[in-house]
């Protein structure tokens, strides 16, 4: 770790911060939000998996509360608890309490955020889940509070001080809270046995449900396919490469692929001879080029195409034979990326 270059910023005239002290600060800050998760992570034990699995086996909603900061983040781990194949919904401590325990039902477990956990409003939230029945885990830096005493699972989310230099702004402890939530938010996602395509299912519009959701099959060129057979001439060839955007798929007589000739082949042949025409193509072509599947997904071709530098794949069955081409400038405009 980056040793921190001063704990005090250097505080200049009407409390400005030199570079360095800006610097250090940001540090300081990371570094204390890093430990305080590493804490955590040490001191995980039997609680997190029975609270995990006391989630995993409800038969009903998972609700999660906190007020102020805490229920920002609380807002936040429901979205992700929601996103990844638990259902769950955020329950605002006061508004429960004026209608909104409407929304309870049987089954549901309720995660309580709460640093103190004696504020007066999860107090009264408390209470009437009780009544309801409900499960209730915690998340709070206080286990012997009201909040830890009433919940069937605690866990600790203590620090040892905010990043906030006057020790009161939550910083260090939501970051704490929040990790705790994604922790518990993963291993239910792999207890459900929620895969990629489940995750597009849930997330079909934008980017991100292009990425999960586009596969080559959606992108690649079917049509007047730059192909040609083992006894051709490179002569055919320049041709396709011209018309074709530089990418020659050569197929034996089943159509499948047993190279390609790529306009970089042909710059290379030409550096070497300038009697190319009547070359077989199969004696320059690449005899193990790279190949997709209709059914991968464009991100995947993407990253294959960049990771090898190649501009265009042919798309092939289990049995290599043809089936299209997919260029990169294709995928890359269809937003996958």
């Amino acid at each position: 770790m980056t040793p921190v270059a001063s704990e005090s910023p250097q505080v200049l005239a009407h409390g400005a911060l030199d570079d360095a002290a800006i610097l250090a600060e940001g540090r300081r800050v990371l570094r204390l939000e890093a430990e305080a998760v590493a804490a955590i992570e040490a001191g995980l034990g039997d609680a997190f998996v029975d609270a995990v699995r006391m989630l995993h086996h409800s038969a009903g909603r998972t609700l999660v509360s906190g007020i102020g900061k805490s229920g920002i983040v609380a807002r936040k781990i429901a979205a992700t608890l929601t996103s990844t194949g638990t259902a769950a919904a955020f329950l605002h401590p006061v508004e429960g309490l004026h209608g909104d325990l409407g929304i309870v039902g049987d089954g549901d477990v309720a995660i309580l955020l709460s640093k103190s956990g004696n504020s007066s409003e999860m107090a009264g939230l408390v209470e009437h889940l009780s009544r309801y029945g409900v499960r209730m885990i915690a998340i709070t830096a206080r286990p012997d509070s009201l909040v830890g005493r009433s919940a069937h699972v605690v866990l600790d989310a203590s620090v040892g001080e905010e990043a906030c230099p006057h020790d009161l702004a939550p910083t260090t402890s939501t970051i704490a809270a929040l990790a705790l939530g994604d922790a518990i938010a993963v291993a239910l996602l792999r207890l459900r046995g929620f895969t990629r395509d489940d995750f597009a299912r849930l997330h079909p519009g934008g980017a991100l449900g292009r990425k999960l959701t586009l596969r080559v099959s959606d992108v690649m060129l079917t049509d007047n396919l730059p192909a040609l057979g083992v006894d051709a001439a490179m002569r055919q060839c320049i041709v396709l490469l011209a018309e074709r955007r530089g990418t020659v798929a050569i197929v034996d007589g089943q159509r499948r692929v047993v190279g390609v000739v790529t306009a970089g082949d042909l710059t290379r042949l030409l550096e070497r001879t300038t009697d190319i025409f009547d070359i077989p193509v199969s004696t320059i072509m690449t005899t193990t080029p790279k190949l997709t599947t209709p059914d991968t997904l464009a991100a995947a071709a993407i990253y294959q195409m960049e990771t090898n530098g190649i501009m265009a794949m042919p798309v092939v069955d289990e049995h290599r034979t043809l089936h299209g081409i997919v260029h990169l400038h294709d995928l890359l405009r269809s937003g996958v990326i």
